[in-house]
């Protein structure tokens, strides 16, 4: 049975992705937004069965059976589908017998983007709120250590040996230390200057750095589109913070000793209406540094853009961060997802910020 045509413009109409399915789970219709999720033609697979265009588990369609069976409806939160075109998605869905003839209805509706921008919402706010805490901080820090160093400048005058001076220099310098590790976890002072930057010319910079850090130890692949347009940028920052993480990426792959391979991919490409907390741009340039190191471990991924958070020994927490806000300065984003042998950051940034 397939559903009155009288209803199939509004069931067409629908953001929720419908699926129509019989007894034995072969697709009897479905709607746009079931095509869309699928990327197939109601035409091209119905009679086919559901489980050849998406796996959850044999568990799920056991549950799914038995609803059937039983005539019981039930919901199901934040569902992981790998679907038959190698993406993964997150979905809740919900089943609902619908005939007696063992007929079962599936509304399904997509959550990464919702979870995507939620997502960035608590990123962006944190990192303003982590921002502010900074500067609050950096005030209370840098007044007592410019009267520490000016104290220490007046003994060092009335010394009269090279051994008790030797006490006050180590108390300048490490005054001076302290200051410029503020001055960094507050981040580039400067003003953006915009103007039209090619992105592909920021990144080679950044390969060219590179390769003179690496000696060429290190494969610096790119992938780029070359259709990009110029992005209102500046050029500056933008080298620094993708710098960043091409020079965390580096280190990481450094000290991994049996990556025999070690490489990182430069990659860019177009997006198209795409959202960065609650504004959609109807082009986004995206930037992908990816690297096959040994990964960010798990506990801490999701506190990185965060000052002083470092899965290196040697690191301070700091590049990142300071990344983070370069880029949020040009109303972008930097994600990241990570598992041994891939790590990816993408940076997003909009090709027409001027809103």
């Amino acid at each position: 049975m397939t559903p009155n045509p009288n209803y199939k413009q509004l069931l067409d109409n629908l953001n929720t992705a419908v699926v129509l399915l019989d007894h034995s789970f072969h697709i009897l219709d479905l709607n746009s937004a079931a095509e869309s999720l699928f990327a197939v033609s109601s035409k091209q697979v119905t009679g086919t069965q559901l489980q050849e265009y998406f796996h959850e588990s044999s568990d799920a369609l056991s549950k799914m059976r038995n609803a059937s069976i039983d005539g019981a409806q039930y919901t199901k939160r934040k569902a992981h589908w790998r679907l038959h075109t190698s993406n993964h998605i997150t979905v809740d869905y919900t089943v609902t017998p619908v005939f007696d003839n063992g007929e079962i209805l599936l509304e399904i509706q997509p959550l990464d983007r919702l979870l995507r921008i939620s997502r960035e919402e608590s990123l962006l706010a944190t990192q303003q709120t982590t921002k502010n805490l900074m500067r609050g901080l950096a005030h209370e820090v840098k007044n007592p250590l410019g009267g520490i160093r000016g104290a220490a400048q007046l003994l060092d005058k009335e010394l009269n040996t090279d051994e008790l001076k030797e006490y006050t220099d180590i108390i300048i310098a490490e005054a001076d230390r302290l200051r410029n590790l503020v001055d960094r976890m507050l981040g580039p002072r400067q003003q953006l200057e915009l103007k039209a930057t090619n992105i592909h010319e920021v990144l080679e910079r950044v390969i060219a750095v590179m390769n003179a850090e690496t000696a060429g130890r290190i494969l610096l692949k790119r992938d780029y589109d070359p259709s990009i347009p110029d992005l209102p940028g500046d050029p500056e920052l933008l080298i620094q913070a993708v710098l960043n993480i091409v020079r965390n990426a580096m280190q990481a792959l450094m000290e991994q000793g049996n990556n025999h391979h070690p490489q990182i991919t430069l990659g860019t490409r177009v997006i198209r209406q795409f959202t960065i907390g609650r504004s959609t741009y109807p082009l986004v340039a995206h930037i992908s540094i990816q690297d096959n190191g040994p990964g960010i471990p798990q506990k801490i991924i999701d506190d990185i853009f965060y000052p002083m958070i470092s899965g290196r020994a040697e690191g301070t927490g700091l590049g990142l961060a300071i990344s983070q806000q370069l880029i949020t300065q040009h109303r972008g984003l930097i994600e990241c997802s990570s598992e041994p042998g891939q790590t990816v950051f993408s940076i997003y940034i909009p090709l027409d910020i001027k809103k």
